[in-house]
């Protein structure tokens, strides 16, 4: 057991929210975060005496801006600070652990602090809250032999022990926050059904991304 799992009823309504393009929470995860910016300073230290809770959530450029910023895509990922340490320089470099994606219902009028905020529903993804039974079905070998020419062709490092002995959930969750999709594909992931559903995208995210970046054969310099 987790040592801090809420259930559903539990979580708060009303959440500051933190748009940052290409930094993908999901639940489980866990994403460090170096937070400088005054209203996000904010943010976090208003969470951190609330409950230690606010929501990822991703920019959707599509969308026309509003007072607070850009547009946003509707649905995001709570989170809970579940370690924090203050730098010299007044940053607070902080890790964020998932708890339960949500959808925005209403995004509040800025106030004086300067972050958004929003009321949000997690009703649809009560599951993510389950933390057994929650693994995806997947098939190992199709992950891994996408995984490698995708790293390849990236020009990505990695330590293939570690990754070999990870939890089939901890290892499509880490790949799906750590891997350089754009952010139309990271959001593809997060609003992705079960995590089941996640791992065959990201599988398909990695054989385009491998394809993609592959060196150019047979043709003249």
């Amino acid at each position: 057991m987790a040592p801090f799992h809420p259930r559903l009823a539990e979580l708060p309504e009303e959440i500051g929210i933190f748009p940052l393009p290409g930094a993908l929470l999901l639940p489980q995860g866990k994403l460090p975060l170096n937070i400088f910016e005054p209203r996000y300073l904010a943010m976090t230290l208003d969470a951190l005496a609330n409950g230690r809770m606010f929501g990822m959530i991703q920019p959707d450029l599509r969308l026309p801006r509003t007072d607070g910023g850009p547009g946003l895509y509707r649905i995001g990922c709570l989170g809970r600070l579940s370690s924090f340490s203050e730098t010299d320089d007044g940053r607070l470099l902080i890790t964020l652990t998932g708890l339960a994606r949500f959808r925005i219902l209403e995004e509040r009028p800025l106030d004086e602090s300067g972050y958004r905020s929003a009321r949000v529903d997690y009703t649809e993804f009560s599951r993510d809250l389950v933390l057994d039974g929650n693994a995806p079905v997947l098939d190992r070998a199709a992950l891994l032999g996408a995984l490698r020419p995708y790293f390849r062709a990236r020009g990505i490092e990695a330590n293939w022990d570690a990754i070999e002995q990870m939890p089939d959930a901890t290892l499509v969750t880490t790949l799906a926050m750590v891997c350089p999709f754009d952010v139309p594909e990271k959001q593809a992931l997060l609003e992705a059904a079960d995590p089941t559903e996640r791992a065959q995208i990201l599988v398909a995210l990695m054989h385009m991304g491998a394809a993609a970046n592959a060196p150019a054969e047979g043709r003249p310099s």
